[in-house]
């Protein structure tokens, strides 16, 4: 092989970050390199980035490999250990050229091979301008990193560190590049996003920065936000969902449980009735938005009867699409020493919240037969409507919008015919 290869595991945050340790490596000089961005949320996502890495070994035997990420992060030493590995670096080094220029020579020792600074000690997150996502027709933009909260089963906070929020200057900005680069969607990500700005001058709210995104920027069609937690909602964005058309009508949301005992366990800082006030309140100001959830199964004490209480938010909150994460045990967080089920359980219930997650989206899926959708073109034949769902478009480039007439669903995607185009600047 030749240039850089990147292989990426986990959320749109990775995502984005990807671009910018492609863009800094290659602006390095690096070549036949392979940079693997890992996720650690759970177990599963952490062997599968170790499978991958041996195999990008056997496939590319002479090139070199970089693990990076939040479980390069949180196990340095572990993908340290590995042959396969020839150097780590940390969730900040990844982000600046100098790491990739300074990368340590083939054959040193393990520890050698670590370049993974304190995460927490890091007290700024710097802007990451990048023009393009390669192969998207949505961008991303980062506008938060790390957390300040202390969920009893996250390790993410380990991988990310505290909250920083990027100035709102910077973030408008990198929309204006964008925009001028011919993305006619946005999507605001973070790890935390909600707790955007309590970091800088003001404490300017999320929902403050999407407006002023909206206002400074008046050719971005479409902003998107990527997760959310309920409980921070500010009122500036229950604004913006009652009553900005740009503003994309779906939402996902951090519930990650539906019994208030397991809530209180997790310490999450919501209570079940807060999500579902929260889901009808929005839906009464803007009808046709559409929830997403995480939703955690088989946390460590959960009844039957405390499993039940998940299963049932998904009616209540009157989900569209569901994330389920079989609980996972990582060590060094709270929930680690709790008294834990047996997989094969944990295993059971995610498969039976994956069903009733299934059952949600048919329903969805079934209420917009008959509509008109207007669908941004992801690839051809195929593309996003304004609530996120999945569109056969039947033509149009990526990039396009293109207004669709639903005539049926196929199980995971609505189907249509497009009854006109909208043209503009085609998107990476």
């Amino acid at each position: 092989m030749s240039g850089v290869e990147i292989i990426t595991f986990g959320c749109r945050l990775n995502t984005y970050e990807s671009e910018v340790m492609r863009r800094e490596a290659e602006g390095a000089g690096l070549n036949n390199a392979i940079l693997v961005n890992t996720c650690a949320v759970t177990a599963e996502a952490v062997r599968q980035a170790r499978q991958t890495i041996r195999r990008a070994r056997r496939d590319n035997p002479h090139a070199r490999i970089i693990v990076t990420g939040c479980a390069a992060q949180t196990e340095a030493e572990g993908f340290a250990d590995m042959d396969e590995v020839d150097a780590v670096l940390g969730n900040e080094e990844k982000l600046t050229s100098a790491s990739y220029r300074q990368l340590p020579d083939f054959g040193v020792s393990a520890e050698e091979k670590i370049r993974v600074n304190d995460i927490m000690s890091v007290k700024a997150t710097a802007p990451q301008m990048v023009d393009a996502i390669e192969g998207r027709a949505r961008a991303f933009v980062q506008v938060q990193n790390g957390c300040d909260h202390r969920c009893t089963f996250c390790i993410i906070p380990f991988g990310r560190g505290n909250s920083r929020s990027v100035p709102m200057g910077a973030v408008v900005e990198q929309v204006r590049k964008l925009a001028a680069n011919g993305y006619r969607e946005v999507v605001v990500t973070g790890v935390d996003a909600t707790s955007y700005g309590a970091d800088l001058p003001g404490r300017p709210t999320l929902g403050k920065l999407a407006r002023t995104i909206l206002d400074e920027v008046p050719e971005i069609e479409r902003l998107r936000l990527s997760s959310i937690d309920s409980i921070e909602a500010d009122d500036h964005l229950m604004e913006l969902i009652a009553g900005e058309p740009r503003f994309m009508p779906h939402l996902h949301l951090s519930l990650q449980h539906g019994d208030d005992m397991i809530l209180k366990r997790m310490k999450r800082r919501h209570l079940r009735a807060d999500a579902v006030d929260f889901c009808s309140t929005v839906r009464a100001l803007r009808p046709d938005m559409a929830f997403g959830a995480d939703i955690i199964a088989g946390f460590p004490t959960e009844t039957e009867d405390m499993f039940d209480n998940a299963l049932s938010l998904v009616d209540a909150c009157d989900l569209a699409y569901l994330h389920v994460f079989p609980y996972s045990p990582r060590e060094g967080t709270p929930a680690a020493r709790m008294p834990q089920h047996d997989r094969g359980l944990i295993k059971q219930r995610a498969a039976r919240l994956r069903e009733k997650g299934n059952e949600a989206h048919q329903r969805h899926l079934n209420r917009m037969i008959g509509a008109t959708q207007r669908v941004l073109v992801e690839r051809p034949g195929l593309g996003r409507a304004e609530n996120f769902t999945l569109v056969e478009t039947g033509d149009g480039r990526p990039g396009e919008i293109v207004s669709v007439t639903i005539d049926g669903q196929n199980g995971d995607r609505l189907t249509g015919a497009p009854i006109d185009h909208q043209s503009g600047s085609q998107a990476a």
